[in-house]
């Protein structure tokens, strides 16, 4: 089982490096992964071996505080809350001795003495004060050191910890308490700029409302909470009100903006018997909808759940980070103490100036920012990708979006909008267009197939009111026959009408060049002529063509099509869209095999499909796409990327995205390690000081995550 463990103190790399280094090796214990942004931790471990009290008891025993977590936990009243106000007062007040230190210093003793400019002695009340913000700024540090101290692990706090003491040994008590207090500081404002990310994601969580107004059989209102709330309530919602739950509209008529989780840009119109999903905004009028989902099953809840399984998974790019550090750390830690004792031993050096390099560089030698950076990154980026309707199940799957070279994708549903339209109305012998959908739409109004659906809604759309047709009757592989007005009419496909004997070489040839268009046509005629057809095809997407060229302008290589459905109709669409192959008549298995032949040949290919009949394509391919049609449970569940708003535009910006935010990592990695370098030379050279140490890495610290941040703004075209 998974026990999550909200552990307070949890927001660097060495608390999760010292957790795993506690509760790894424990019997029973599997795994271990951390989200650092909200301080928890997820234990995968056997219950019998190890129970979940006994976890929280062992964190304990390395002197943190932890707590069982549910996942609807907020932060904001428990402790973490309180650490953070006290290590800000705590800082502030180490500022103000410092300030008060260098003021008192500089009228006692010269604004030369105060900058360090004078040797001079200092004086005693300045020396106070000095301690006084040191004391103050590693008050918060000095637990942590000495626990690390007792398990024999060099971590930020025992670096930190060494370097301010040493320069107390040396004398340097004004430079101890600059260190103290920037330490101090960019711990508060790391902080608060990791909680910006944290927000981010925890804003997602209070979109759908706390309560409901439930209507009762008897016609009164109440107010109930939403998470008691069961499948099959009804509900009253008000304009400008949020839905609480998953539901259908049983009455009246709105517009709802649906763009907290598709991102839509446009308010959809919303009539009975139409999904509407919790989180989103009623419009215009006052509905009743009636729930089909319970709290902890709507949309909103399983993405939610599933940006929290993201957060888990780290990306190839955070575990090359993690594994660097792990060497990096030990290798400077080593460094510093060759620079403090090879040039006084070889070279008669000073030792105190030698030293106090040393000190330098245990400073500058923490990775904890550079480590902090990528997962603020692919948080803000994951969280920007929710809110624009796409929702990636993890990290690892955001940066493989930018290697993409090919794309497959399913032509019915995806392509196109999945369901047949009548394209065109032809009248014979002598009918009107008119007549032929009257004739039509009465037989296919009794009817449940897709084809007959769709004439049927559009009669109904040009105001045709068909009367009730009588003796109707299926034909099975024929089509259907009923009688009209003392007349008796047939229906039917192509394929059934050449069996009839009434097809001419002209209508034959008409009928061939409406297929050879990909189009569906059905034959309507009568004992004695042909009185029309009517073709039909499933309409492509609006902006299809535009997304895959800008696929293509992305850098995408090899667009193809794959489709079950025969090859003229295949090719139609394909070249109406702008694939560069086009396979059709496959069955599910053929394409597998398809997939299989594009990553031989290009090594990183997706495949964006329904999420439901083309699941097999899509595991099989190295990134899975599903079109949403939100709310479908199946495509949440299958696929690594969901479309919530079955927009293919979202595929070319999802791989812009995905660039974006591995750019950011690098110039955060890039910046992170030429900072460090360049300490590491001053160092050598014995030109760095402690104060400029600290705040060069807290500068650094917080331009990296600041940088992160930028991310969560999904409209940056450049970063």
């Amino acid at each position: 089982m998974v026990t999550a463990i909200r552990v307070h103190g949890l927001d660097c790399a060495d608390e999760a490096a010292e957790l795993r280094a506690a509760l790894q090796t424990r019997a029973g214990v599997s795994q271990l992964s951390f989200d650092l942004l909200r301080g928890v931790m997820f234990v995968e471990h056997d219950e019998s071996l190890i129970a979940g009290g006994d976890l929280i008891a062992a964190v304990a025993q390395i002197g943190m505080h932890a707590e069982a977590w549910q996942a609807d936990q907020t932060r904001s009243a428990d402790a973490s809350h309180i650490r953070r106000r006290l290590r800000l007062w705590v800082t502030t007040l180490s500022g103000a001795f410092l300030a008060t230190a260098f003021v008192t210093h500089g009228v006692m003793g010269g604004w030369l003495a105060a900058i360090g400019d004078d040797t001079s002695p200092t004086p005693r009340i300045v020396i106070a004060l000095n301690l006084l913000a040191t004391v103050l700024g590693v008050s918060l540090v000095v637990p942590k050191a000495w626990l690390s101290l007792s398990r024999v692990r060099l971590d930020m706090n025992v670096l930190m910890l060494a370097a301010i003491t040493g320069a107390i040994g040396l004398g340097e008590f004004s430079e101890a308490a600059t260190v103290a207090f920037l330490f101090a500081l960019s711990l508060v404002l790391e902080g608060w700029s990791i909680d910006r990310a944290r927000r981010a994601v925890e804003a997602m969580m209070q979109l759908a409302p706390d309560t409901a107004c439930v209507l009762r059989a008897d016609g009164t209102e109440a107010i109930l909470p939403a998470s008691e709330i069961l499948a099959g309530t009804r509900l009253v919602i008000r304009p400008g009100e949020r839905f609480p739950l998953d539901g259908q509209v049983a009455r009246g008529e709105t517009s709802v903006n649906q763009a907290p989780i598709t991102g839509e840009s446009l308010p959809v119109v919303k009539r009975s018997g139409d999904d509407v999903f919790a989180g989103t905004i009623n419009q215009d009028g006052a509905i009743e909808i009636v729930t089909t989902k319970p709290a902890d099953d709507s949309t909103l809840a399983r993405i939610i759940r599933l940006i929290d399984d993201a957060q888990r998974k780290r990306s190839p790019a955070e575990q090359w980070v993690e594994t660097f550090a792990r060497h990096y750390t030990p290798t400077v830690i080593g460094l510093a103490v060759a620079i403090m004792l090879l040039p006084p031993l070889l070279a008669g050096a000073n030792w105190g100036d030698w030293f106090y390099q040393g000190l330098v560089l245990l400073v500058i030698a923490c990775p904890c920012a550079l480590v902090i950076s990528t997962p603020v990154s692919m948080v803000a980026a994951l969280a920007s990708a929710a809110h624009q309707g796409v929702l990636v199940k993890g990290a690892s799957y955001l940066e493989l979006a930018s290697r993409l070279r090919a794309i497959a994708f399913d032509k019915t549903g995806t392509l196109t909008e999945g369901r047949p339209e009548v394209t065109e109305v032809v009248a014979l012998s002598g009918h009107d267009e008119r007549e032929v959908l009257n004739i039509a739409a009465a037989i296919e109004s009794r009817s449940q197939h897709p084809l007959a659906t769709a004439i049927v809604r559009f009669a109904d759309s040009h105001g045709v009111r068909p009367a009730p047709a009588d003796e109707f009757q299926s034909l099975p592989g024929q089509g259907a026959t009923a009688m009209l007005s003392g007349q008796r009419y047939w229906i039917g496909s192509h394929r059934a009408f050449e069996s009839r004997g009434q097809e001419t070489p002209e209508l034959h040839d008409r009928l061939e060049e409406l297929g050879a268009r990909g189009h569906s046509v059905v034959i309507i005629a009568s004992d004695k002529h042909v009185c029309g057809l009517i073709a039909l095809a499933d309409a492509v997407r609006a902006n299809a063509k535009e997304s895959l060229a800008a696929l293509h302008r992305a850098g995408i290589r090899h667009l193809v099509m794959l489709s079950g459905d025969n090859l003229s109709t295949a090719q139609a669409v394909g070249q109406a869209v702008g694939v560069d192959d086009i396979r059709a008549e496959l069955l599910p298995e053929a394409k597998v095999a398809a997939i299989e032949g594009l990553l031989a040949e290009h090594g990183q290919v997706g495949m964006v499909g329904d999420g439901v009949n083309d699941a097999p394509a899509m595991i099989r391919a190295s990134l899975g796409i599903a079109m949403g049609t939100v709310g479908t449970g199946t495509a949440l569940e299958t696929a690594d990327v969901v479309l919530m708003s079955d927009d293919l535009s979202r595929v070319a910006w999802l791989i812009g995205h995905s660039r974006r935010t591995l750019r950011v990592i690098r110039q955060n990695i890039v910046v992170s390690l030429c900072v460090k370098g360049a300490f590491v030379l001053l160092t050598i050279l014995g030109h760095a000081s402690l104060w400029s140490a600290i705040a060069a890495d807290t500068g650094v610290s917080l331009a990296v995550v600041f940088n992160a941040l930028r991310l969560l703004r999904p409209n940056v075209s450049r970063l």
